[in-house]
């Protein structure tokens, strides 16, 4: 019997030779027969479940793209098709490459000569540009041609600040291979994370060293390594921290830095595409992601994940974690079947009665929900991606490749997954109890996640085994490891910072923009003068003004020291109460930083407020609640 990925027969997964070893550290953590008990027992309820359901919706079929047509629908993505003759500002994506490392611009060129060679073959009428004249137009004006082998060409931080001390200018690391100081501290201690240098750079400068193959993980290693973030005194930044034109940056980076780490690794990275299929356009299950949360946010604005995924996991939380068993046994398929029935007439009406619910049922449900997504919660275009990781030599490197994956995913997927991820972690913090630790709740889940009605069942023929044990251990990472991956790298915000800066001062160089500037400014310092306000001018050196329009103070000059940090700013203003303004929980309240180098961010509380001023000297400073 073939359900979605995997053929299901056990007799030939319980031939495998017991000394046989993976080389691949994703399917190295003991995962014998035994172990996979959970797996196969759940691949056998999918398949059940979908042998009952006669309203079987359509398959997804994947499309096996044209020559060429991956490399440029992959520049679409990235952000970098008005390279190629069409609609677009191409000065924006000189920009943009300008703040490449060496590995992302390798990545780059590749798929730009793999599409200029598609092109040619098809006699395109518009202009086809030479890959290297591409990159020399951005390495030309700053008087260097960037060849790719040139340490110096590498180096994306460019203008007469680099000349300077870092306290007369903000520098921006971008990972290029000039750390190399900072590369040894990150092959000092495995289980630090470095978000400073481009992941991809890093696999390259360990790829044919020494360290790079003692690296390589193997043996019985059936905990995973207890990975850690290094304090950043700029502030950890976290998805949905960020604005979303600067989130749309941050998605063509990570594209970029993923297809480079690939490349990099030897490992084929292809989004794949889905054929249009007929979908729902209301209900509760088989309904897309996105419509799901049209039709949920006319009834509750703002919600960021489905009512019926949310009313799932409070419903199994209400009846306790403790149960044993919890998400490994099955509901009643029948029972299952009515309820899902039951559901779709009587959810949004209101007159559902959830006290006939069992806690099986429900967990059946949930997975229910998942399985019958119309597009897989992982994305057509990502989850062969996310199955390879995997195929990544070290568990360092798939969790890096785990992590721009979350990045790239949409943003309603990458709530609701969030939204998973943290349930599935409080079950396993009562495994003492339901006896479900780590490895069970990822088998048991790894089958809902990654098997999928119709997709992948042309791919090549492989040990059924490996690739059940290798989505079973990405699964553990997602888990293990989600606070991990739910983090922007730093040296990505730090390509934002430089793009930002960059398209600042190409706009300056724009004289009908300077006209509209000083008029701004001069209207500014007018509005400033009549209203007798202080102005940045009256601010001291070392001082910062921060504003907090929905608080009783709403205005207070802050004394920059060594130790002063975001939390620190937020508790003085909160301690300014005022019977007028409404009351707000400390923990709705926090500082962003706006403008200058970046759009807006949103602060940690441990953010070195001396250390991020450097940093971004231009940038307004704002208290207030989060989602204002």
């Amino acid at each position: 019997r073939r359900s979605g990925q995997y053929t299901m027969n056990h007799e030939n997964s319980k031939k495998t030779p017991d000394g046989a070893p993976f080389d691949r550290s994703g399917s190295q953590d003991s995962l014998d027969e035994l172990s996979m008990d959970d797996y196969w027992k759940e691949l056998e309820n999918i398949h059940e479940t979908r042998g009952n359901n006669h309203e079987e919706q359509e398959a997804l079929v994947v499309k096996e793209p044209d020559e060429g047509e991956l490399e440029e629908e992959w520049l679409k993505e990235a952000g970098l098709s008005n390279l190629f003759g069409e609609t677009g500002d191409s000065l924006e994506s000189m920009v943009f490459l300008s703040t490449l490392t060496r590995t992302q611009k390798a990545a780059v060129e590749k798929r730009v000569e793999t599409v200029t060679q598609t092109m040619r073959k098809k006699n395109k009428q518009y202009h086809i540009p030479d890959v290297r004249d591409i990159f020399r137009l951005q390495s030309d004006s700053k008087g260097k041609v960037c060849d790719g082998s040139e340490p110096s060409a590498v180096r994306t931080f460019e203008n007469k600040n680099e000349t300077q001390d870092e306290a007369k200018g903000p520098k921006f690391s971008l990972g290029t291979d000039d750390q190399t100081s900072a590369l040894e501290d990150t092959r000092l201690s495995e289980t630090a994370i470095n978000l400073e240098i481009s992941f991809s750079e890093q696999a390259a400068n360990l790829k044919d060293s020494s360290v790079g193959k003692m690296c390589k993980g193997g043996g019985d290693d059936t905990l995973l390594p207890n990975f850690k973030l290094p304090k950043d005194k700029t502030g950890t930044t976290k998805i949905g921290d960020l604005a979303p034109q600067d989130m749309k940056k941050v998605y063509s980076l990570a594209l970029i830095e993923l297809t480079a780490l690939y490349d990099i690794l030897g490992t084929e990275f292809k989004q794949q595409k889905a054929a249009k299929i007929k979908t729902k356009d209301s209900g509760l299950f088989g309904v897309p992601l996105a419509v799901l949360l049209e039709q949920d946010q006319k009834k509750v604005p703002g919600t960021k994940t489905p009512l019926i995924f949310q009313k799932l996991i409070s419903q199994i939380e209400e009846a306790t974690l403790e149960t044993e068993g919890l998400l490994r046994i099955p509901g009643v398929a029948a029972r299952v079947k009515s309820l899902c029935q039951e559901l779709e007439a009587k959810f949004y009406e209101g007159t559902f009665n959830w006290e006939n619910v069992k806690q099986h049922d429900a967990a059946s449900l949930l997975k229910l929900f998942i399985r019958e997504l119309p597009q897989p919660l992982l994305t057509v275009e990502y989850l062969k991606a996310f199955q390879d990781v995997q195929n990544l030599p070290t568990k360092k490197q798939q969790l890096q490749a785990l992590n721009l994956l979350v990045l790239l995913l949409p943003e309603a997927n990458r709530d609701t997954l969030k939204v998973l991820l943290e349930f599935l972690q409080r079950v396993i913090d009562h495994r003492d109890k339901n006896k479900m630790t780590l490895k069970n709740v990822a088998m048991v889940m790894a089958p809902n996640l990654f098997t999928f009605h119709g997709f992948g069942s042309k791919s090549v023929e492989q040990s059924e085994f490996v690739m059940a044990a290798g989505t079973a251990n990405v699964m553990r990472f997602m888990i293990q490891y989600q606070k991990l991956l739910w983090t922007i790298p730093k040296f990505i915000v730090n390509q934002v910072r430089k793009q930002n800066s960059e398209s600042q001062k190409k706009e300056k160089k724009d004289k009908a923009m300077k006209k509209l500037l000083k008029k701004m400014a001069y209207d500014r310092e007018k509005h400033e003068k009549q209203d007798k306000t202080p102005n940045d001018a009256d601010v001291p050196q070392g001082v910062i003004r921060v504003q907090a329009p929905h608080l009783s103070k709403v205005s207070m000059a802050i004394q920059l020291t060594e130790e002063l940090k975001a939390a620190d700013i937020v508790a003085r203003f909160l301690s300014q109460k005022s019977g007028n303004v409404q009351t707000l929980k400390r923990e709705e309240v926090f500082l962003y930083e706006i403008g200058g180098n970046i759009g807006e961010r949103c602060l940690d509380d441990d953010t070195y407020m001396k250390d991020l001023y450097q940093l971004n000297p231009n940038a307004e400073w704002v208290v207030k609640p989060r989602n204002s």
